[in-house]
């Protein structure tokens, strides 16, 4: 069990989600300028996924499935 409280949580989620946000503008920006580095476009969208599997957990602690 994760020992942060929720409004940790909420500020952690926060965080996350504009780290996401961000590297879809930078993942968009690198496309535009033509010819981009497709290493580099992978690799940032790997992170994105990383930070997007991240969310989800975070907003699982938050809200937690109910089993009825």
């Amino acid at each position: 069990m994760n020992d942060e409280l929720p409004s940790e949580l909420h500020d952690r989620l926060e965080a996350l989600r504009r780290q996401h946000r961000e590297l879809d503008v930078e993942i968009e920006d690198h496309v535009a300028r033509g010819l981009p580095d497709q290493l580099f476009v992978q690799r940032l969208k790997r992170r994105k996924l990383q930070l997007k599997d991240e969310i989800t957990r975070v907003e699982a602690q938050i809200l937690p499935d109910i089993i009825a």
